[in-house]
């Protein structure tokens, strides 16, 4: 019994120094994208698999741009549509973590995820689209992590830049040049309403953009006007 216990004991602690050290690894990555820009994210990894599986030679649409080349109207568009507090919360939007939860109890299934920028951010540099309570739980605490080291004007600049917007396509510049063939700096109010309103489901949006996310895309440019931009 006490050998039994001896390695229960083991075994605990080697699951609590294997829960530190892989938060330490994706701390340090924090830290350094920070100042350096991300290479390629979990989101990247997992879609260019998927592409590979139908056709080897597949690539990824990916070019980095620094936030003064990004339309403001970009920016605008996508705090209106998808994070409306975004300057003033310090990751979690809990009024809207609540109306999302009253949303899908009263659906019966889950049909809305009150996640932030911040959160969505989290999410695609380090986990996948899984749905899931330990990756719940993940994404909080890389959220805490990055709204602790960096500034809202960093979590924007990143989240636009390495964000999927449609099959094989990452970050506003590929975007912007995919849909528009202008770069993201050129992108008009009309435009960046469009690329605002498909992030919820980007693939599905790039080749379905039909009158009632036309007409969501009209509501969000009517409020970009009130998006507090960092």
């Amino acid at each position: 019994m006490k050998t039994l216990w001896r390695w229960i004991r083991r075994g605990l602690l080697a699951l609590v120094l294997l829960f530190i050290a892989w938060h330490l690894w994706l701390l340090g990555h924090v830290l350094w994208w920070k100042w350096v820009p991300p290479s390629g994210t979990s989101f990247m990894s997992l879609r260019l698999s998927e592409l590979n599986q139908a056709r080897p030679d597949a690539e990824l649409h990916y070019r980095w741009v620094p936030y003064e080349q990004i339309s403001v109207h970009l920016k605008r568009a996508v705090i209106a549509a998808e994070d409306d507090k975004f300057v003033d919360h310090e990751g979690f939007d809990w009024d809207g973590i609540q109306k999302a939860i009253e949303k899908n109890q009263k659906k019966g299934k889950a049909v809305a995820g009150g996640s932030t920028i911040s959160q969505q951010l989290a999410k695609n540099l380090f986990l996948s689209p899984s749905r899931s309570y330990f990756r719940k739980a993940e994404e909080a605490i890389i959220t805490v992590m990055i709204e602790a080291l960096w500034d809202k004007r960093r979590i924007l600049e990143v989240y636009l830049n390495v964000v999927e917007w449609g099959n094989g396509i990452f970050g506003c510049e590929a975007a912007a040049q995919r849909y528009y063939r202008v770069p993201a700096s050129r992108l008009a109010p009309s435009q960046a309403a469009r690329m605002a309103v498909m992030l919820p489901n980007p693939r599905k949006y790039e080749t379905q953009f039909g009158p009632r996310l036309a007409a969501h895309a009209t509501r969000i440019q009517g409020r970009m006007q009130y998006s507090e931009v960092p």
